[in-house]
């Protein structure tokens, strides 16, 4: 089975909210994950639907059928952490840890099996 990836990395959103917006749309059909995207109200929902479309060009370059492509992984890793800090009372700071995420999606096509020869 040929697999089209395509993958994200250093996006500066936090994994725990990309992954959200990652599982509704794990184990669908492109367009189903597509549509799902569209209607989600989420800040990560731009760039996974950008890279969902990497993901097609790419499977397209493959020779894959567009149509029968459903979405067979997606991993939201963490990425590099940005410290900063933040000044509080007395000369004090308490850090801030803005977080980033690697994102990699794996696109399969679905086999048609055909049962009119197997023998059991």
């Amino acid at each position: 089975m040929t697999q089209a990836v395509a993958q994200l990395n250093s996006y500066r959103q936090s994994p725990r909210k990309v992954r959200a917006v990652g599982n509704a749309i794990k184990g669908k059909k492109v367009a189903e994950a597509k549509n799902i995207l569209t209607f989600l109200t989420k800040k990560a929902t731009g760039p996974l639907s950008k890279l969902l479309n990497s993901a097609v060009a790419n499977a397209r370059d493959l020779g894959l059928n567009e149509k029968e492509l459903k979405v067979k992984s997606i991993t939201v890793d963490g990425g590099a952490i940005l410290h900063r800090r933040r000044p509080v009372w007395h000369g004090i700071s308490h850090p801030i840890r803005k977080r980033t995420s690697h994102i990699k999606i794996v696109l399969e096509e679905k086999l048609k099996i055909e049962n009119s020869k197997l023998k059991i």
